[in-house]
């Protein structure tokens, strides 16, 4: 599987997400759309980058009872994004029924993903607001395996996890890992995090930066040092 670094579009508007993609001028990114701009802008923004050449990472985390993910998904497969995502949490029936509705009738669909746990919980949020007393890798660990066996593509994990969660669930099983920053840059709200070169090393098959590339005095550039770093 070719691996990539995603940039996460998390701007409010088509204006300023399209201004910023304009400054790629010799490359197209591979590019998250989330719930803030696929909010403000709705279905047109993903048809409208996508028309520009770039590959689509859907990120609205569906988590909901199984007929209306399966429902929400069946409209989501005509934008042909490359991949989306539910929340793992929702259960393995949940995840079966993504997949139902997000297969077209001549048997296609998008890669479809799992988030296991988001990087900006830690250990001690995960016991004392969720409630769940496993470690985090082994929580991680299960909710991978549960997308596996629901037919899911791979899973969405801290670049921390994305050795484990090859090792419980095979190389073919790929990771998508947020959580990545410059080893010179603010690590913002995110807790479990790697560089670029990190999580190279550890097993990510792709890698999700937004604010370090997006805010960059000059993001072209950002954008490449993530490439270089992580690729090369």
């Amino acid at each position: 599987m070719a691996k990539d670094v995603i940039v996460a579009c998390d701007f409010n508007s088509k204006e300023e997400t399209l201004a910023f993609l304009d400054q790629f001028t010799d490359c197209k990114p591979f590019v998250k759309i989330g719930m803030e701009l696929f909010y403000a802008e709705g279905p047109d923004i993903v048809r409208e980058i996508k028309k520009r050449g770039h590959k689509i990472f859907l990120d609205l985390k569906l988590h909901d009872i199984p007929t209306t993910v399966k429902k929400a998904m069946t409209v989501l497969r005509n934008l042909d994004v490359d991949i989306t995502n539910v929340h793992a949490s929702g259960t393995v029936s949940m995840m079966e029924a993504a997949i139902e509705g997000l297969t077209r009738a001549d048997g296609t669909r998008p890669l479809l993903i799992a988030v296991t746990q988001l990087t900006s919980t830690d250990q001690t949020q995960l016991e004392n607001d969720l409630l769940i007393k496993e470690p985090m890798e082994e929580v991680v660990m299960h909710y991978a395996e549960n997308a596996k066996k629901a037919g899911l593509d791979g899973v969405v994990c801290s670049p921390l996890e994305a050795e484990a969660v090859h090792s419980r669930c095979g190389q073919e099983f790929f990771t998508i890992t947020p959580g990545v920053r410059f080893a010179d840059g603010e690590k913002g709200d995110q807790k479990r995090v790697m560089t670029p070169e990190q999580a190279k090393n550890n097993g990510s098959d792709y890698i999700v930066m937004g604010r370090p590339i997006t805010q960059a005095e000059d993001p072209v550039s950002a954008y490449k040092r993530a490439v270089k770093e992580f690729l090369s």
